[in-house]
């Protein structure tokens, strides 16, 4: 393979795998720079997209400033642990250059960076991150965590600093390390777990609420109680549907979709939808093929969401992630800020469908003809 057909793989695998894999993944080999003491020989000649030796003071605290980590020899006055003299004003050189002098105490980390991905920063140095005397910071981190990451990591501190809709697993907690481990991982992008997993993981109580003060959902309770799942779901793929460290629509969703029971109808309000569902399921006025929710020709998602001042969307009928019965149609749905639950009453017949007594009398719809439907 020609050095330019390379160059284009690598581009190309790059912008598929993104940022983080970018970092972990070497770009064509450039001029071989010096490495700094300590370095594994291994970084040497590639070329990445952040650097891998941070510009850093690993200097301990001045006398007199309270630190909230501490490294347990420097607190214990043993500077000759790590250095050739056990003298806090000259200790000289330390006795093992780079990670190795970490590793010979921290042991379990030759297992983690072992592991198939790599931080490249941590590969090349701890201090990178970490003071080894001292520090302000929890974990001897040279600055609060989310600050070092974004150091690097620009553009996704400018993605959380701009968006209208925050991801609480970013700001709160562990932060970044919520999702990613800084050292080394099993999973592509440093993720502690596969990402449905982690979506799975962390919404997993009765009590986790949003910016505005609303609970949301338990997933792991709704999926074991409603076997019908939305593809996305089924197919473990959140991030169909939702973005992972911000957006700028209503629940981190990658497009718009009506946040509430009614809704003036607007075929981009629908976008989300519209990425796998045709749109002409509700904006075609009759069908006998885009969908059986139709009495005979006439097209009842039309009749329900396609109305300029009071569409009814599609919210009001389906559950989004999971339901009990086909089509993900709801037993009930909260109705209004109160929360009370308006019941759908929806039972299937041979020939359709009846909804009793819900937003209006008992209707029942027919979509199929008693000819039609005997045969079947």
């Amino acid at each position: 393979m020609s050095s330019r057909k390379r160059f284009t793989v690598a581009v190309a695998l790059a912008a598929l795998l993104g940022p983080a894999a970018a970092a972990a993944a070497p770009a064509p080999a450039g001029p071989a720079v010096p490495l700094p003491p300590g370095v594994p020989a291994e970084l040497a000649g590639r070329q990445f997209k952040y650097p891998i030796v941070r510009k850093v003071n690993n200097k301990p605290l001045p006398d007199g400033v309270k630190g909230a980590s501490t490294m347990a020899p420097f607190a214990a006055g043993d500077c000759g642990f790590c250095h050739q003299r056990n003298d806090k004003k000259d200790p000289g050189p330390v006795k093992k250059s780079g990670n190795a002098l970490c590793y010979s105490c921290h042991e379990e980390f030759g297992e983690i960076m072992a592991r198939p991905y790599k931080h490249v920063p941590a590969q090349a140095l701890c201090t990178n991150c970490h003071n080894p005397h001292n520090s302000l910071e929890k974990k001897l981190l040279h600055e609060e965590q989310t600050a070092q990451c974004f150091d690097c990591h620009k553009n996704i501190r400018n993605l959380t600093e701009t968006v209208r809709v925050k991801h609480g697993a970013v700001t709160t907690k562990r932060k970044c390390a919520n999702c990613h481990n800084p050292h080394g991982a099993n999973i592509e992008k440093m993720l502690t777990a596969l990402p449905f997993d982690q979506c799975v993981g962390c919404h997993s109580t009765d009590d986790m609420k949003d910016w505005n003060g609303v609970t949301l959902t338990n997933f792991p309770k709704l999926l074991q109680e409603n076997p019908v799942w939305h593809k996305p779901v089924a197919a473990k793929d959140c991030s169909a549907c939702h973005k992972t460290h911000g957006g700028d629509n209503f629940r981190l969703l990658v497009a718009e979709y009506p946040p509430q029971f009614y809704a003036p109808y607007d075929l981009k309000t629908y976008a989300l939808c519209y990425r796998c569902h045709n749109d002409k399921v509700v904006s075609a006025e009759q069908t006998t093929t885009l969908t059986n929710f139709r009495d005979g020709s006439k097209n009842l998602h039309y009749v329900h969401v396609h109305n300029l001042e009071r569409g009814r969307t599609c919210r009001a009928c389906h559950e989004v992630h999971a339901a009990k019965q086909p089509h993900r149609i709801r037993e009930g749905v909260p109705y209004g800020s109160a929360g009370w639950v308006l019941k759908i009453n929806y039972t299937k017949t041979p020939t359709g469908g009846t909804c009793a007594k819900t937003c209006h009398e008992t209707k029942t719809y027919v979509n199929k003809t008693v000819s039609t439907a005997s045969k079947k």
